[in-house]
């Protein structure tokens, strides 16, 4: 297995001052900080944002899911370490559905749990293994408007589509580098088109297909330049068609037209505000406020566009660059 080599210490690189003030988004907030407590996270994974501005944050190493206002402010969880229903190994990704349904990839479980949006459980699918509705590993996951099911099975390296309740309906994919190849899908997403976005963390790239898997384009390489990759975990796409994309290892956000044109960035590696360490996951909001899943710094970040932005203020504490 071929991974992106780690490059420590890389910084995205820099635009003139004039095109990051037009197109980057300001710091507008943040919350976390390490521990078990409500509103504390051990590598958060994952974020998504529901259609009343909620936000779902798989806290995937306290083995629950944590649900907060977009500003921070905590409102429940549920889940603790087992294999029983409701119960969780290492959840990595989190969707909800337009009914409010929130979908977990229950990695090390080998399957999908489906809950109401208060943490009540629905049902399950999935175990380990190679066979259709089978997983190994499996961390992203992503819902189209008709309620479809898009599962980034990761070390089976392939996506696996399904019905809402858990059927069966096809897969596409296989090992390699090569077009509608896989090394490692980590993130999904779909826009309101139906167009899968998948972030081919192991080949540094983003690749779009159709819905039921036709291949369309991708984009990126191994590096660090605008464009490039080193290992990109999360990606979400914008209520305009833009493509955000968590660049894990390179420590930022890029940002890009639905076929892949870049636009723009921002991040370093750090602990204070607008820096990362390890961003691997990014969710949007439907004003385009974009949160990030900073794992090791074990907080959620929030980044603003337009007047509809939420209010400028810190939850928690900044966890320092120096470990």
């Amino acid at each position: 297995m071929r991974n992106c080599v780690l490059i420590p210490l890389v910084v995205c690189a820099l635009l003139p001052a004039a095109a990051w003030s037009q197109l980057t988004p300001p710091y507008c907030t943040q919350w976390g900080s390490e521990g078990t407590e409500p509103g504390q996270f051990h590598y958060p994974q994952s974020v998504e944002v529901d259609a009343s501005g909620n936000v779902y944050v798989a806290d995937t190493w306290n083995h629950r899911i944590q649900k907060f206002t977009s500003g921070g402010g905590y409102i429940t969880q549920w889940g603790s370490e087992g294999t029983g229903q409701g119960q969780f190994e290492f959840p990595e990704g989190v969707e909800v559905d337009a009914s409010g349904n929130v979908y977990i990839t229950d990695c090390y479980n080998h399957r999908i749990q489906k809950f109401t949006s208060s943490g009540e459980y629905i049902t399950q699918w999935g175990s380990q293994g190679t066979g259709q509705g089978q997983f190994y590993y499996p961390c992203g996951v992503a819902v189209d408007a008709s309620g479809n099911v898009y599962v980034g099975d990761t070390w089976n390296h392939r996506i696996q589509k399904f019905t809402n309740s858990g059927g069966y309906v096809t897969q596409w994919g296989s090992e390699g580098g090569e077009p509608g190849q896989f090394n490692g899908p980590y993130g999904v997403e779909v826009d309101a088109s139906g167009n899968v976005y998948v972030a081919d963390a192991g080949n540094c790239r983003i690749q779009k297909f159709a819905s039921g898997g036709e291949y369309i384009t991708q984009w990126g390489s191994e590096g660090g330049e605008p464009g490039q990759f080193n290992h990109p975990r999360g990606v979400a796409v914008d209520a305009s068609g833009n493509v955000y994309v968590a660049d894990t290892y390179n420590y930022c956000i890029q940002k890009f037209t639905s076929s892949g044109e870049y636009i723009t960035q921002w991040g370093s590696w750090g602990g204070e505000p607008g820096q990362f360490e390890y961003p691997v996951d990014v969710g949007v909001d439907a004003s385009g406020n974009i949160y990030v899943a900073d794992q090791d710094n074990y907080r959620i970040q929030v980044f603003c566009y337009g007047p509809t932005a939420v209010q400028n203020t810190t939850w928690g504490r900044i966890k320092s660059m120096f470990r």
